[in-house]
């Protein structure tokens, strides 16, 4: 997968978001637990963003560990080739 396909997705993870009513800032480059951050006006979602898979059992991990308040959601899109829409994983705060 290329890099290009990957940061084309989290924009548009960030376009459906944004659709919803959430402000959201994207951490491009950082290699984050997340790639995206979004905060409404009742609640906060992180989203991990993948092309053609799921998160690695490390990513996993990592995004199981992430500590977050009781309004914030986990969420994992993935973004298969040819598809108008992401398949949502959500998590409940343990993940």
């Amino acid at each position: 997968m290329s890099k290009r396909k990957g940061t084309r997705n989290e924009h548009r993870s960030i376009a459906l978001l944004e659709d919803s009513g959430y402000h959201c800032t994207r951490s491009a480059g950082s290699l984050a637990a997340w790639d995206i951050v979004a905060i409404g006006s009742t609640d906060t979602v992180l989203v991990q963003c993948k092309t053609n898979r799921l998160p690695s059992t490390v990513e996993m991990e990592a995004m199981k560990l992430f500590l977050v308040p009781e309004n914030c959601r986990k969420l994992v899109h993935r973004w298969d080739d040819r598809k108008r829409e992401p398949l949502v994983r959500e998590r409940d705060p343990v993940f």
